[in-house]
């Protein structure tokens, strides 16, 4: 316990690549996907086989987490799906062959370090799918913001806990989301210590999910991030009518446009995509949607596709990685 403040972000700005050669425009090309906005995960992975193949899915037991797990493990695949409430998970996952459950709090840097230290052997894919979404102000044990905390260092502190595990060709998938548009680092003030906004802690919590793709990237590491498209499922119970109404679109006219939801199946082809197709080899860092990756598209507020620049700068990028290792105390990549 006890609170610490975490370090100034405004030292991080350490550039750990050539970016003229490796720009957002470039990396956000689309690659001429043969799956859209329809398909679902076990139709991307018909012709894939993951004999022989170990994934860790978190968030793995409910909604877009659950069907992704069912089809890897359709395709042949050994899935660990660890869970906060691991209970649950192993009664969500009791008829999915070749899935195993443990305990896992992403909010807990323990726990993190707890799991990572009971993963045996070689890792070929990891899945950061886990998350929290417009919740009520909370903070951890170090006095984190609970939405950077969880959707964000918990799976940096994962990660780099398992990279000595990936295997070589291995992928590392952060599912972040359209909610990114709200915004990307509040530098000023990350863990909103000054006034909680939920809507700007959540966009800048999926914008950092963004980003570490991008410096996973850059390092060497093929990974990717995705927004699965919008999926009822439990990840709005916090939610109120008047949050309905902030996140609701309009069109030119000032009409209401109401989102076409996806199933679960088909919120997890996205990441079923990033995860296993030969078309991205060269798209590493990229932003997807709809198993495809996504145009850059300019503006503030939440729009209705693309990614926002401010999510795929590799340099933001490289200034959050440094700034997250400061926090958590691990770094894979030094």
């Amino acid at each position: 316990g006890g609170c610490r403040a975490p370090p100034d972000p405004a030292g991080w700005v350490l550039v750990t690549r050539d970016v003229s050669t490796d720009t957002p425009a470039l990396r956000q090309r689309p690659v001429g996907s043969p799956f859209d906005a329809t398909s679902t995960a076990e139709e991307v992975l018909t012709d894939v086989d993951l004999s022989g193949r170990r994934a860790l899915v978190t968030g793995g037991y409910a909604g877009i987490g659950l069907a992704l797990v069912r089809a890897l493990a359709h395709a042949g695949a050994e899935v660990l799906a660890p869970a906060r409430r691991p209970e649950a998970a192993r009664e969500a996952l009791a008829d999915v062959p070749g899935a195993t459950v443990a305990a896992l709090d992403l909010a807990d840097q323990q726990s993190v370090t707890a799991l990572a230290a009971d993963v045996d052997g070689p890792v070929d894919l990891l899945v950061l799918n886990a998350g929290v979404m417009a919740c009520p102000e909370t903070r951890t044990p170090e006095g984190w913001e609970l939405q950077l905390a969880t959707n964000h260092l918990g799976h940096f502190a994962l990660v780099n806990r398992l990279l000595p595990r990936l295997t070589s060709g291995g992928r590392v998938v952060s599912v972040s989301s359209l909610g990114h548009h709200h915004g990307g680092m509040h530098w000023e003030d990350p863990m909103f210590e000054r006034g909680y906004a939920k809507w700007r802690a959540y966009g800048q919590s999926k914008s950092a999910n963004a980003l570490l793709a991008v410096h996973l990237a850059g390092s060497g590491v093929p990974a990717y991030s995705l927004h699965p498209g919008a999926i009822l499922t439990d990840l709005g119970k916090h939610l109120t009518e008047a949050d309905l109404d902030d996140v609701l679109l309009t069109d030119a006219a000032g009409d209401l446009v109401v989102p076409t939801f996806k199933s679960p199946e088909q919120g997890a082809a996205t990441a079923a995509f990033a995860a296993t197709s030969d078309l991205l080899a060269d798209r590493s860092g990229a932003y997807l949607e709809d198993c495809e990756v996504a145009p850059l598209v300019e503006g503030e507020g939440l729009g209705d596709h693309g990614v926002r620049r401010w999510a795929v700068d590799p340099a933001e990028a490289a200034r959050l990685w440094a700034w997250s290792a400061e926090l958590t105390g691990v770094d894979a990549l030094r």
